[in-house]
């Protein structure tokens, strides 16, 4: 019996695609837990068209990634930290210090999606990785500058 599975189950396949089972499996089991449907030609047409829907959805989020990302690589943000001896910053610059100061200039970045390779702990200009999606990876230019009393 041809069905369309209608979720993921392991050693027969994913979500979407149509394949070939016993018939009491399908009946008994599959079909009325709602885990698959009867591959007819309107269920056919009709997953294909949900299908064609998300690839739609999923290129224009993809696309909306890359504008964004073009937005970033554009982008420097500068933090500004209290130095000890030998231009050495107490503490660290963390990926939410980073995240924080680029929705101060209106970029919503998640600080999970930046990657800093080793802890920012001195004054300069690093350059560091944010992860947009599995393809979109940018590169973000931060500077670390000293900050100054306002005495």
């Amino acid at each position: 019996m041809k069905i369309i599975l209608l979720t993921d189950i392991p050693r027969l396949g994913k979500e979407g695609d149509i394949v070939e089972v016993k018939d009491g499996y399908a009946r008994n089991f599959l079909l009325p837990k709602g885990m698959a449907l009867l591959a007819s030609t309107r269920n056919v047409k009709v997953i294909q068209q949900k299908r064609e829907r998300e690839l739609r959805k999923e290129k224009e989020r993809e696309e909306e990634l890359r504008r964004l990302a073009e937005q970033i690589s554009r982008t420097s943000c500068t933090l500004f930290a209290v130095v000890g001896e030998k231009d050495r910053i107490f503490g660290e610059i963390t990926s939410r210090d980073i995240a924080d100061a680029l929705k101060e200039k209106g970029l919503e970045i998640d600080k999970k999606n930046i990657e800093i390779k080793e802890p920012i702990r001195k004054l300069g200009v690093y350059n560091v990785k944010v992860r947009l999606s599995a393809q979109v990876i940018t590169d973000l230019r931060v500077c670390v500058a000293e900050k100054r009393d306002e005495h």
